[in-house]
């Protein structure tokens, strides 16, 4: 596959480079491809190209969106909106604020009965977006090893055929996938990222990630 990482901070780094060990062609996008991490990156993933939002969603067939909450709008707007048409977009973004924590709770700028994730597929509607890496540490998205078993990645999306996309990848990454439906799911799977940071921001503990069990 051809996959496009628009934003090249941690998780877009990551992600990128995880896609890369899969086997497959990755561009990382970034707003400038002179900064000191994007060259080491490169350096140290020397199969992986560098590009502009523009070029990495002309890129992609398939497009991880992985910078900040507060950014993701103007990201798609520099990539251009007709760049994502019909393609899948993996939505690893949470709507975090530009606040501090109360007590190790983030805060969000998105309520209950609107996701970040509902904002973006509005933003770009002939895309095909799926919410996914965005309930766990950039440290565990790829090949995740813990002492009780395969964690759980939480996704949902309109498009049945993009989730069963993302769900493959996901299995190669080392994840079992639980669809929890629709975009509006994403009211829940988001916040996700709030109860993930609790104990990292109160016991510096960030080491960990969610299981669902059944009966």
């Amino acid at each position: 596959m051809k996959v496009g990482v628009i934003g090249s901070g941690q998780v877009g780094q990551v992600l990128a480079t995880a896609f890369l060990k899969e086997g497959n062609k990755v561009m990382l996008g970034t707003r400038n491809i002179s900064k000191e991490e994007v060259i080491k990156w490169q350096k140290e993933n020397k199969d992986g190209l560098l590009g502009s939002f523009q070029e990495t969603a002309q890129f992609g067939d398939i497009i991880v969106l992985a910078v900040s909450g507060l950014a993701v709008e103007d990201a798609i707007s520099l990539a251009g909106k007709e760049h994502f048409f019909e393609k899948t977009v993996i939505d690893a973004t949470n709507p975090i604020a530009a606040v501090p924590p109360d007590n190790g709770v983030l805060k969000f700028f998105t309520t209950l009965e609107d996701s970040l994730m509902e904002r973006i597929q509005a933003l770009i509607p002939d895309a095909r977006v799926v919410k996914a890496f965005n309930s766990v540490g950039n440290a565990y998205m790829y090949k995740p090893k813990f002492p009780d078993g395969v964690p759980t990645m939480f996704i949902c999306g309109n498009d049945e055929e993009a989730k069963k996309t993302v769900t493959t990848i996901l299995t190669s990454f080392g994840w079992e996938t639980e669809d929890m439906g629709r975009v509006e799911a994403a009211r829940a799977i988001e916040p996700l990222c709030i109860l993930w940071c609790i104990p990292g921001f109160t016991r510096n503990q960030w080491t960990h990630a969610f299981k669902l069990l059944k009966a």
